[in-house]
């Protein structure tokens, strides 16, 4: 099951966030609706995962040699994070307080699928996510030229 696509939602006062329905049938018969919450170290929102995709990406992080602190700050962050949540009978999950701190969520945000799971963003940041995008097919061009392009991407059209 793929996931995409991006929707404009609200968090309510409690900090719950209403589950989009064209997702909450799929996601219910991928995993009966238990989910996963993480922080993104990356991009400083929150990843809400399908239970059995989380599980995947624990056991990847988990098995990283373990004295890197670079590998310690990735299990600390993604896996110290980690809040399992449950649409309620109104498709809403409550965002632990932690977590919407983390990604500086206040009212305004952006659900975005990810494929195999969904990015929470602050609308701001995901606004200036997408104005930063802009400059994309120049940092590809100059990663081509000094020859940083990973070779993933080389070749690579729309």
């Amino acid at each position: 099951m793929t996931f995409r696509g991006s929707t404009q939602l609200t968090l309510d006062g409690k900090g719950r966030l209403a589950i989009p329905a064209k997702h909450r049938e799929r996601l219910v018969a991928l995993c009966g609706g238990r989910l996963m919450l993480a922080a993104d170290p990356t991009q400083g929102c929150l990843l809400l995962y399908p239970y059995p995709e989380f599980e995947a990406l624990e056991r990847k992080i988990n098995s990283l040699p373990g004295l890197h602190p670079l590998t310690q700050q990735l299990k600390l962050l993604v896996v110290g994070s980690a809040e399992e949540v449950e649409p309620d009978s109104a498709g809403r999950i409550l965002i632990p307080p932690l977590l919407r701190k983390f990604a500086k969520l206040d009212r305004a945000v952006v659900l975005v699928g990810q494929g195999n799971k969904f990015s929470i963003f602050d609308e701001a940041a995901w606004q200036a996510g997408l104005d930063a995008a802009a400059n994309l097919p120049r940092m590809l061009h100059e990663a081509a030229r000094d020859g940083t392009l990973p070779e993933e991407l080389k070749g690579f059209a729309l």
